[in-house]
């Protein structure tokens, strides 16, 4: 199997509410309905899907949303960006609360700060840099 792309899939309580959120993020939506949005930024894409129960084609398996105040993670999204700190103190000043950073870590190569989408999805802002 060759995998031309990923696109992750995002569930959440309110997709107008996330839509929103990742417009701040510089996503733009391709397309937005009620229980569901394509948003783009770039080549990235990211899909937002309003919870619920299994369809035909995913027998037995709802979507729901991750809990909000949950202290671990099972995932994350990874944004890769040119400048870290840059991107972080745009999200700053347009209210986007960081849980972190931006920091490089230990091991270094990279700098990277944290935050949650209203949902609790963990996101990475991360920016490679020259070791």
């Amino acid at each position: 199997m060759r995998v031309s792309g990923i696109a992750p899939l995002l569930v959440v309580r309110d997709v107008a509410v996330s839509a929103t959120f990742y417009r701040r993020l510089g996503f733009a939506a391709e397309v937005e309905w009620d229980t569901y949005a394509k948003l783009v930024n770039g080549s990235a894409v990211l899909h937002l899907a309003g919870a619920g129960d299994p369809p035909a084609d995913r027998p037995g398996l709802a979507l729901r949303a991750p809990d909000t105040v949950a202290t671990t993670a099972t995932a994350a999204i990874v944004l890769q960006v040119d400048d870290c700190r840059l991107s972080c103190s745009e999200l700053i000043a347009d209210g986007v609360g960081l849980l972190s950073g931006p920091a490089e870590p230990e091991w270094g190569g990279e700098v990277r700060a944290f935050l949650r989408d209203p949902d609790g999805h963990l996101i990475e802002i991360n920016e490679t840099t020259a070791t």
